[in-house]
């Protein structure tokens, strides 16, 4: 892995979660709620009970691993890439280039998991400890004291493996979400750049960027829910008995629609997430080359 993209992953990704985190807050608690619950209610709740601080439960987890997470992801879509233009012998603009970045963004987004999930499941426990809000007992004590108190909690109530809970279902939706992320950032830079040799403008990359975070999400949210309703599944009760029954319990219970739920507020995210993202990437990779 290049420390270019070892670097530019690590501040892209740590810039996008602090942009994105609060309303990540917000999706994850609509998505995990059995009982309907509408964005701006659950944004009121929030407020009132728990102030501003309740949107940004669980970010130091995230914050600590992002530079984990995202320059393994960004590695390994740049370095699969490389390989299969060097096996195939082919330009960055030869006909099957395409097939090429989606294969790389569904290798990244799988690759990504293995590091991933254990710091997924303690973010989406922490922004979900708000039974006591939602429900009648407004003092009710918080099961997790903070994120190495759940990691651990978790670790000895559900053994290590509890720690990749919903793991199946993030791969699911990773792989195919950022196969889809990065083919469609550079499809759109190709395209809105008149000159193919030269770097995309600043402006081409943040649209660019942003357009391929809606899209990566429209794709990645039904996996999305059920990721989110596995990890929460234990903190009060048992409500599922693995990947495919809370599918179709969910679906049984709530409709398909269930499967998008936060599709709205993901794709109101993911374009300043992902043009911030992509932003700070390409800012940090092209220093790092002139440098060199």
């Amino acid at each position: 892995m290049h420390l270019a993209d070892f670097v530019a992953g690590s501040v892209g990704g740590a810039f996008g979660v602090a942009v994105g985190y609060p309303l990540d807050t917000v999706k994850v608690r609509i998505q995990t709620q059995r009982k309907p619950i509408g964005i701006w209610q659950c944004i009121h709740t929030t407020c009132r009970h728990e102030g501003v601080y309740g949107f940004y439960k669980g970010m130091s987890m995230p914050m600590t691993t992002v530079s984990i997470t995202s320059s393994v992801l960004f590695g390994t879509y740049r370095n699969v890439l490389q390989v299969f233009r060097q096996l195939r012998c082919r330009s960055a603009d030869a006909p099957n280039a395409k097939f090429d970045i989606f294969l790389s963004g569904l290798a990244a987004g799988i690759a990504q998991v293995s590091v991933m999930s254990p710091a997924d499941i303690v973010k989406v426990r922490l922004q979900c400890q708000t039974e006591p809000y939602l429900g009648s007992d407004l003092k009710a004590k918080a099961k997790y004291r903070g994120p190495v108190h759940c990691l651990f909690t978790i670790a000895h109530e559900e053994g290590v493996l509890g720690l990749y809970k919903g793991a199946s279902a993030l791969a699911l939706r990773d792989g195919p979400s950022f196969a889809t992320y990065f083919l469609v950032y550079y499809s759109l830079c190709e395209w809105l750049s008149p000159d193919k040799h030269v770097q995309p403008e600043w402006k081409v990359v943040l649209f660019a960027g942003g357009i391929a975070g809606m899209c990566g999400w429209c794709i990645g949210t039904p996996m999305d829910v059920i990721k989110s309703r596995l990890q929460t599944d234990g903190m009060d009760k048992r409500h599922y008995r693995g990947f495919f029954h809370c599918i179709s319990e969910s679906v049984r219970r709530e409709g398909p629609g269930v499967l998008f739920k936060g599709l709205s507020l993901n794709c109101i995210r993911a374009f300043p997430v992902n043009m911030a993202v992509f932003a700070m990437y390409e800012l940090i990779i092209r220093f790092l080359r002139t440098e060199s």
